[in-house]
């Protein structure tokens, strides 16, 4: 029985060329978008499952609001950990990780380029699923000053010479350090990515008992899942007991004041799988991804899939007229429904099969250009993954069963008394299923469109809008600490240059990685009231390096010794002071602790600039003066800026040729802050080109048979005198409708969702009217010339062939 199945629909896809091939290029388009999103969004949801204990994992965060200014950070205090496993039972183990850069490495004589090193607890494996190679992770850095490498870096510094007991020498670490451990590489979803790991224990930060500061990523192993509830219930408690007496102590403010002001600050527990796609944490270990961005795609995969089925469904039940007999006969011969229901379904799956073959080749070549585009690694090799099989049988028989099961259940019911009197089978007339659906179909590519343009516009108004500072022709050059007493040297050559119009020296920036320094300071008037900011640590050249405008009293100046007492306020922090427009002058304090304060005099405001993302609204900023570390910031004053570069390269070279000499525009590190936008806009573009042309896929189809069954009616109208031009209007005007009430279904749609996307940014446009006009002109004019296509042809098709048998 089944290979009869087979057979008749084998036949009757080869006697229906046209329609097939526009089934099977649909289906295959959609399913091919569908399956390279699949493999995405599962990478996006994979981060951290590497991990065996992953749902009983989680992170200590430190959040708070000081003054209206939120913190979400990553880091928390240094005892934290140690707290938590003491006091609460529901935690098993408590372990921490604290950054320690990229430090140059010598191995016996030889220096090696730094990679990225974090200092951990002993226990810190017991949490984390880092398998060891070689040495026993129970025991690896319970000792001060031993490391454990990752394999790829251990390759890199001794080869195939056995690493256990070799010592390391780390540039700015007082003592060496021995290997203990080899471990295989950090698995690439995973949220942070470190080469070496060294022993919390030889770091004298560590053992600090102090809840005023926060520099340590804190992991708790819980003995249930269900415990976070119960333990997050629970912290509020630990930050009464042991924040609130060291806060008194330090600033004078007990916890209960700094509250009845507004303020807050508190632990929250977060667990280990959501850490990759959480946006508000400051301080990640690794980019993050964006949980809307992953809802966003999510839909997009189902609509193309569901346009494709569509498609399918459309182009069956069109085409039911050629088949009426057919299922007469067959029905005459003692046919059961349910058999001609079976038949219908094989011819389906026989074809979505098809579509599902050429959707793969497609998906595997379309992965290389997806991964550029968003800097991931997927993989769609059959043969690695068999997760990868079960998934594409499994799209395969969801679609062939979806875009079937209406068609099947269709031309099952044709009467046969009816159909072999040449009367029609069943017929949707006037705004039926199948017009709703053409209409779904453009509603679903319009509102894409729209999206796409409003994600453009806001990326064109990001690269636009003054930020109060110059990024054009800036250049950062890195790893200048490497040049040690030689720095103030390169400096000076660089300044004589006359291509060089200022340089600066701080590790602070307004753009890209910089450095971050939470400031909580008060003005002198009231010194309950507690303001959080950040303090940029900048030198006298800072300012009129980045073009940024001091609205009132100066910049530092090499002139006042008095400057190093003396501050820069921005104006965000001129209002949250309460100065007004007598600022300067004011002074602001910051408590050291046990009764001591620091005191700073207000001698100049900056014009607000933008040193955070356009997603956050400006805060309050302070500015210290410091030159003594960070990178140099290089204002040009050339087009030439390659002969310039060549030319600092030079003067390096002379002072240190064995280390490399790193730069980057400002410019570039701002527009790297929004490639996420940048990605999203691209990807959109592409996937409402694709849903455009997957729906004037289905279109034409419907366009072909509505011609094929108007033949005569369009012969006679020739005969009677009808134009091309009228003919082909006749024939569109039907499906424009659709179009056109899709646009109407569409818009409300498309501003309702980027007016959520958009709610993320401070910044923003507004969203205009112009915006759907243009997405409803575009749909209209791709899907006028959709149905032109075969409408004209139609037209001038001779009258003679389609009246020949009347």
């Amino acid at each position: 029985m089944l290979s009869n199945y087979l057979k008749i629909a084998l036949r009757n896809l080869l006697r229906n060329k046209t329609f097939s091939a526009l089934n099977i290029a649909g289906l295959a388009l959609g399913m091919a978008t569908c399956l390279v999103i699949l493999l995405y969004l599962q990478h996006e949801l994979s981060y951290d499952r590497y991990n065996k204990q992953a749902e009983r994992i989680v992170r200590v965060l430190f959040r708070g609001t000081v003054q209206g200014e939120k913190m979400n950070e990553a880091t928390v205090m240094p005892p934290v950990a140690q707290t938590l496993k003491k006091d609460y039972p529901e935690v098993e183990v408590a372990t921490r990780l604290r950054e320690a850069g990229a430090p140059r490495v010598r191995v016996q004589g030889k220096k090696f380029e730094g990679d990225p090193a974090a200092y951990v607890d002993a226990n810190f494996f017991q949490v984390f699923t880092l398998p060891f190679l070689q040495g026993d992770a129970a025991t690896a850095l319970q000792k001060p000053n031993t490391v454990v490498l990752s394999k790829t870096l251990a390759n890199k510094y001794f080869g195939a010479t056995d690493p256990l007991g070799k010592v390391l020498e780390l540039e700015g670490w007082p003592v060496p350090c021995t290997v203990t451990g080899v471990m295989k590489d950090v698995p690439d979803h995973s949220h942070f990515h470190f080469e070496l790991f060294a022993a919390m224990s030889g770091l004298p930060e560590a053992q600090s008992d102090s809840w005023m500061r926060s520099n340590f990523f804190t992991y708790l192993l819980l003995s249930k899942p269900k415990d976070l509830q119960a333990l997050q219930a629970k912290l509020p408690q630990v930050v009464d007991q042991y924040l609130g007496p060291q806060m008194q102590q330090a600033m004078g403010l007990s916890l209960s004041d700094f509250r009845k002001q507004g303020n807050e600050l508190g632990l929250i527990l977060q667990p280990l799988t959501d850490i990759h796609l959480s946006t508000e944490i400051a301080n990640p270990l690794a980019p993050n991804g964006n949980i809307q961005y992953v809802y966003m795609f999510s839909a997009i995969a189902l609509f193309i899939l569901l346009i494709a089925c569509i498609n399918f469904m459309n182009l069956s039940t069109a085409g039911a007229s050629k088949r009426a007999r057919e299922v007469g006969v067959r029905k005459v011969m003692g046919v059961a429904k349910s058999a001609l229901v079976a038949q219908f379904l094989t011819e389906s799956l026989l074809l979505t099969g098809f579509a599902l073959v050429l959707a793969a080749g497609l998906a595997y070549l379309a992965l290389p250009v997806f991964n550029d585009l968003l800097g991931v690694q997927l993989s769609a090799n059959l043969l690695d993954r068999p997760d990868l099989w079960a998934g594409l049988l499994g799209v395969g028989l969801l679609t062939g069963i979806l875009a079937g099961s209406y068609p099947a259940f269709f031309l099952s019911n044709f009467q046969p008394a009816q159909v072999l009197k040449g009367k029609p089978g069943p017929q949707t007339r006037g705004f039926g299923l199948r017009s709703g659906l053409v209409v779904f179909q453009f509603a679903i590519s319009i509102a894409l469109v729209v999206c796409t343009i409003v994600v453009s516009r806001q990326l064109v108004y990001i690269q636009n809008k003054q930020l109060g500072y110059e990024k054009e022709q800036v250049l950062v050059l890195s790893n200048t600490g490497a040049l040690g007493q030689k720095l103030d040297a390169f400096r000076q050559q660089l300044a004589q240059d006359p291509r060089v119009r200022s340089i600066s020296r701080s590790g602070f920036l307004p753009a890209g990685d910089s450095w971050n320094n939470n400031f909580f300071v008060s003005p002198e008037s009231d010194p309950d009231q507690m303001i959080k900011t950040l303090r940029y640590e900048v030198d006298e050249h800072y300012i009129p390096t980045l073009g940024m405008k001091v609205l009132a009293g100066r910049n530092f100046s090499p002139e006042f010794r008095s400057d190093t007492t003396g501050v820069l306020l921005n104006e965000s922090a001129v209002k949250a002071f309460g100065f007004g427009e007598n600022a300067i002058g004011r002074s602001i304090r910051r408590s050291l602790g046990k009764g001591e304060q620091q005191v700073y005099e207000v001698i100049g405001v900056v014009q607000d600039f933008h040193f955070r993302s356009l997603h956050e609204p400006i805060s309050p900023l302070v500015m210290t003066l410091s030159g003594n570390a960070g990178d140099l910031i290089m204002k040009a004053g050339t087009s030439d800026l390659s002969g310039l570069l060549t030319s600092a390269k030079n003067q390096w070279d002379q002072l240190t040729a064995s280390e490399p000499f790193v730069y980057s525009f400002l410019d570039q590190r701002f527009d790297q802050s929004y490639r996420a936008e940048q990605k999203t806009a691209l990807l959109l573009g592409i996937f409402a080109g694709l849903t455009i042309f997957v729906a004037c896929l289905g279109l034409f189809g419907l366009v072909l048979f509505s011609t094929v069954q108007r033949s005569k009616e369009i012969g006679i109208r020739k005969v009677l005198g009808a134009s091309v031009a009228g003919i082909t209007g006749l024939l569109a005007k039907d499906f424009l409708k659709l179009v056109v009430i899709a646009i109407f279904i569409a818009s409300p749609v498309a501003y309702y969702v980027m007016q959520k996307w958009l709610a993320d940014f401070a910044y923003r446009i507004d969203i205009q009217w112009w915006m759907f006009v243009a997405a409803a002109l575009a749909a209209v004019c791709i899907a006028f010339l959709t149905v032109a296509l075969q409408s004209v042809r139609a037209a001038l098709a001779n009258p003679v062939e389609s009246l020949r048998s009347e």
